[in-house]
């Protein structure tokens, strides 16, 4: 396979069939959170956002305060995967919305002897010619595609896994669905997969997210995610970290300089991968970066001490990474 040649073969019914959706229900003022056009068109600066990604980049961050042993997030990852059976020898991967590349750089150094080919598809070109930059020593490695991934998606095969970090918040949202009058679209998922809804008001839906994991699920590829939940794992031993935070919530706006990403129902994608037949694993993010559980951490959390640079550092780190979660679907 090819990647470079991949979009030739999606299948068109498939992307007639979403394109159809979004617009009847558009049509039936059903409002749909989209960034598409923003990050197809804008130079995108992730350092207006947290990241974890980002954050963990460099072993040089300072950001590296708050983990027990500190390590790159893509070398992180990449022993999770390695651990997991997802990572080995002569692996094809596919990192779909890989920002600055540098979960894929921090992969590479540690794990670089179990890669044959990696495909980085993004739908921004400014993002993809900084990963270019990034990944540049690996460029025999690599090949890079401007798409859309859920319209590649389907047509990609021979790839033994694909990461999707930080990305599907970004995918479309259906807005203030009222529980009421739940779309049919919105009720083909709910019904066939036993998916939660609220008892009463209104919600919002992750769309996108739950139809490409399905499509993944569907199609038997490995795959790890991460990224901020509404239905959040606190530690145990770090419970403090609750505060304030509902965790067993549905999809919320997060506002960002120039669009809006929506928080995660994790169970959602557990159910789904679970329906397919799918071994899935997963936890909270600060367990898997190895965050420092330690009598100073909850004193700067609880205490929302930000006197020193270092306080302040660990302070924004856990009020975000308390949020997160990964799942790994094999």
């Amino acid at each position: 396979m090819t990647f470079t040649e991949a979009g030739a073969g999606i299948s068109v019914s498939y992307l007639v069939l979403y394109r159809f959706v979004q617009i009847y229900y558009e049509k039936r003022m059903v409002p749909i959170n989209r960034t598409r056009e923003y990050h197809r068109n804008e130079r995108i600066d992730l350092m207006t956002e947290y990241t974890i990604c980002e954050s963990l980049g460099s072993i040089d961050s300072p950001y590296m305060t708050a983990l027990e042993n500190p390590r790159s997030y893509g070398a992180i990852i990449g022993d999770l995967l390695t651990s997991h059976g997802m990572c080995t020898q002569e692996c094809t991967m596919c990192e779909i919305g890989g920002g600055y590349g540098s979960l894929m750089g921090g992969l590479l150094v540690a794990h670089v002897s179990s890669v044959n080919h990696i495909c980085m598809i993004d739908l921004s070109r400014y993002l993809l010619e900084r990963q270019k930059k990034v990944l540049a020593q690996w460029s025999h490695l690599m090949t890079f595609v401007h798409a859309d991934a859920m319209e590649l998606i389907p047509a990609i095969s021979n790839v033994d896994m694909i990461i999707l970090n930080e990305i599907i918040g970004d995918l479309d949202t259906w807005r203030n669905v009222d529980v009421t009058n739940i779309p049919d679209e919105i009720l083909r998922f709910v019904n066939r997969y036993g998916l939660e809804v609220p008892p009463h008001g209104t919600f919002n839906f992750n769309m996108g997210a739950v139809v490409l994991i399905e499509d993944i699920c569907r199609r038997g590829i490995p795959v790890f995610v991460a990224e901020h939940s509404s239905d959040p794992v606190i530690p145990p031993d770090m419970a403090f970290l609750g505060r304030d935070l509902d965790t067993d919530g549905f999809p919320r706006e997060i506002r960002l300089q120039g669009h809006s990403e929506y928080t995660i129902r994790f169970s959602h994608l557990i159910k789904i991968a679970e329906f397919w037949g799918r071994n899935v694993t997963g936890g909270p993010l600060i367990d898997l970066v190895g965050v420092k559980k330690s009598t100073k951490m909850r004193f700067i959390f609880i205490s929302r001490a930000c006197a020193t640079d270092e306080q302040e550092i660990i302070y924004e780190f856990l009020d975000h990474i308390r949020e997160y979660r990964w799942l790994a679907i094999m």
